[in-house]
């Protein structure tokens, strides 16, 4: 069976869990299932600018943020369309990405990464300073969402929009990695000097790719306000950008679908470790080494041949 067709299987069972979490009587799992849509999606806008940019952002949850405030702010005022929530938040995080990243793209390496996170604690400590929307200790979300006829509020329909943002976006992510734009990307990535020597302007496709990834990203934060009925600066602390840089490095870089597996096994396994034992961090700390270590191109690699960039 060829990957193409693995994944739209995987795609078919995904959107019949919610009847299998029904009959089974287990509502919990659709919830967690939904939690990594959602970070599923951001961890595959991160993996346009650090897997195929090779740009390590650390600032990236800043666009959980913006989302989810689109979505709070916009509540607190009687406004509950969805459209309008992530509308804003796409408005807002690409700007928010272009403003930042045309200052940050300036830079390579170090001080790209000092800089990203320079920006995403400025925010965090915004979102902290609004007071009038919940401050440090955030804000509840008493009314749900609504798309048209869909109430966003239903577990089992917030899924099935999660999971649709999140085949639309891999969607994209591969016409776009196949196209010459990728094709720029991973060639500035490899060797920007002779990029620039065939008449391309990496910096624009970078800049680009950055703003796209932040778009993306903001919509994840949209769905986890949803999903969570709770609006907090947390959303956006540095921390939680280097969950995401190790969603992706733990499925495998510059691959797209090893971002979604790289979020899927992360949040499982903090999900069960946390069952187990208090010190569970170790225990995960630990796999990360091991996987680090047996394979460079993270969980995809495992047991894998060589079959040259996908």
């Amino acid at each position: 069976m060829d990957r193409r067709a693995t994944w739209l299987l995987a795609l078919l069972a995904a959107g019949l869990l919610p009847l299998a979490t029904d009959a089974l009587g287990q509502p919990y799992y659709l919830a967690f299932a939904t939690r990594i849509a959602v970070f599923a999606i951001a961890a595959l806008a991160l993996d346009l600018v650090l897997g195929y940019g090779g740009l390590v952002s650390l600032g990236h949850a800043a666009f959980l943020g913006i989302g989810a405030y689109s979505v709070g702010i916009w509540s607190s005022h009687g406004v509950t369309s969805a459209a309008v929530h992530w509308a804003t938040a796409l408005a807002v995080g690409a700007c928010y990405a272009a403003a930042t990243g045309i200052v940050a793209l300036r830079t390579t390496g170090v001080a790209f990464i000092m800089i990203t996170l320079a920006f995403g604690q400025m925010l965090f400590f915004l979102a902290v300073s609004l007071k009038a929307y919940g401050g440090d200790d955030g804000m509840t979300l008493w009314q749900g969402a609504r798309l048209g006829p869909l109430d966003l509020a239903d577990d089992r329909t917030l899924y099935w929009v999660a999971l649709a943002w999140l085949a639309a976006f891999l969607a994209l992510g591969r016409r776009l990695v196949a196209a010459r734009f990728g094709l720029v990307l991973r060639g500035a990535k490899s060797n920007e000097r002779r990029m620039r020597a065939l008449g391309f302007t990496p910096t624009r496709h970078r800049l680009a790719a950055y703003v796209l990834s932040g778009a993306m990203a903001s919509i994840a934060g949209c769905l986890l306000a949803h999903a969570t009925d709770f609006v907090s600066p947390s959303y956006m602390g540095w921390q939680r950008s280097g969950e995401l840089v190790v969603m992706v490095v733990l499925g495998g870089l510059a691959t797209l679908h090893g971002a979604i597996i790289g979020a899927a096994v992360l949040l499982a396994l903090e999900e069960a470790l946390a069952g187990l034992t208090v010190h569970w961090m170790l225990i995960l700390g630990a796999v990360l080494v091991v996987v680090a270590n047996v394979s460079r191109r993270g969980l995809l690699g495992l047991g894998a041949t060589s079959r040259g960039p996908r």
